[in-house]
């Protein structure tokens, strides 16, 4: 059975994927051209970086059983 402490971290732990959702929230952050990634713009690839790192931070939480 889950004690309230163990749920009281876990909500936490939780709010973890609220990064991903605040950073691509705001354009203005990423709307540049430069630095390019192997000729990629940055606009692009920062998004597809923030995209895999949303989904290793949900698998974590998945093992983790949050």
């Amino acid at each position: 059975m889950i004690t309230r402490r163990e749920r009281g971290r876990r909500s936490w732990l939780l709010l973890l994927l609220l990064i991903p959702f605040i950073a691509m929230l705001w354009p203005p952050f990423y709307n540049y051209n430069q630095p390019d990634f192997i000729g990629i713009p940055f606009f692009y690839w920062f998004q597809l970086l923030w995209i895999i790192i949303t989904a290793i931070l949900t698998a974590v939480l998945y093992v983790l059983k949050v």
